[in-house]
């Protein structure tokens, strides 16, 4: 695609960006927009930290930079004259200055306005990235593919163009290893050359449909949850040894080739045997909390690796799930995310109610065998 009618995407930009939605997007962003400039400036002494706080003022948090102090607010909502903070970043004298000359930190003239309109328009903080619910935004400019509009205008407000569109042999190596991990053969190429230049359009569709039927496609997509997961086919300490998690982890790639939900794919890992009748593939998927590091060694004391194997769980769901460090709150309430090391134990305890015990689930062939043989016994 290229952006040659450059006046018409002008006109309809314009069009979209008078839309009310849209003009609220253009507002800015706590912490998109906002936060790193106080952070990298200003939480050293006036953040999360209590020990290195000064002044006995938080900028992290809406609450205590809104609260009054002593009549001068760090931050008056939509007032920067009356906002301490705007008074003291912008301050020339020395001992008023923020950050202080001495901290060899200073806020350029375009930060400073940031600030300032950020508090103009409110001053309205934002949680947490992890919960914030998705917002679905109108697309800004009308193309085949609703992702080109939102590049496209971009594009546009940078002065830049769409490059040309590929052809047939570039798109669908591109396409092959998004899609596969794997390039495509020669008679790949050969046959998608033949039915692009005689089914046009419809040969794109085809190809894409064809790969994401293709097992490559489920092995290509797992292997990012599989690192999150923390998955491994040996035990991860000084010996090392093999251990058996492919169940697992085959389990994981059929559910993306079976496209599963992924409401039922977090059901099943989290929980997969508390559901009714579970089948052998929801006992399996409940594996996901038994990749954690195991230690056979002799003189290890089991209990000692058992508490870190509900550590490492508690960690895990939670930044593969909830978006967040966990980790963190184990020692201290955590700096950064709205996370308490009362939360942190309460967590522990829960998935510290299971009984640990080594589950042995069979292949279909194999149990079918194991029935035979204690059938004869």
């Amino acid at each position: 695609m290229n952006l040659s009618r450059s006046y018409l995407v002008m006109i309809l930009v314009a069009f979209f960006g008078s839309q009310a939605s849209n003009a609220a997007e253009m507002r800015l962003s706590f912490n998109h927009d906002v936060r790193p400039i106080l952070s990298e400036n200003c939480f050293q002494c006036h953040g999360p930290d209590a020990a290195a706080r000064e002044a006995d003022l938080r900028l992290d948090l809406a609450e205590e930079a809104y609260k009054d102090r002593d009549g001068s607010p760090a931050i008056v909502p939509g007032d920067p004259e009356e906002s301490l903070l705007i008074w003291m970043i912008e301050a020339e004298d020395a001992e008023d200055q923020m950050p202080p000359p001495d901290s060899n930190r200073s806020l350029t003239e375009e930060q400073k306005q940031i600030l300032r309109r950020w508090i103009e328009e409110g001053a309205e903080y934002d949680s947490h990235w992890a919960f914030i619910p998705p917002v679905k935004h109108l697309v800004p400019v009308e193309y085949a593919n609703p992702v080109d509009g939102f590049i496209g205008a971009r594009l546009e407000e940078e002065g830049l163009e769409f490059s040309n569109e590929a052809d047939p042999k570039t798109w669908l190596r591109r396409v092959s290893f998004d899609l596969t991990g794997l390039p495509p053969t020669l008679e790949d190429y050969l046959d998608f050359e033949a039915k692009a230049k005689h089914d046009g359009e419809g040969a794109y569709s085809q190809k894409v449909d064809e790969l994401l039927a293709s097992p490559r496609y489920g092995e290509r997509m797992a292997w990012q949850w599989l690192e999150a997961s923390r998955y491994a086919d040996t035990d991860g300490y000084q010996n090392d040894g093999p251990r058996e998690m492919w169940r697992w982890r085959d389990w994981v790639i059929d559910a993306y080739n079976q496209n599963l939900p992924f409401d039922q794919f977090t059901i099943e890992q989290l929980a997969g045997d508390l559901l009714p009748d579970p089948t052998e593939e929801q006992l399996t998927a409940t594996a996901f909390h038994r990749n954690t590091m195991t230690n056979n060694e002799g003189g290890t004391n089991d209990e000692q690796f058992r508490n870190e194997a509900i550590v490492d769980r508690v960690n895990t769901t939670m930044s593969v799930w909830m978006g967040v460090t966990m980790a963190c709150a184990q020692c201290h309430n955590h700096k950064y995310d709205p996370l308490t090391q009362r939360e942190y134990y309460q967590m522990f305890a829960y998935l510290n109610n299971s009984h640990e015990s080594n589950i042995v689930v069979y292949p279909a062939e194999q149990l079918r065998q194991r029935v035979d043989v204690l059938e004869q016994i």
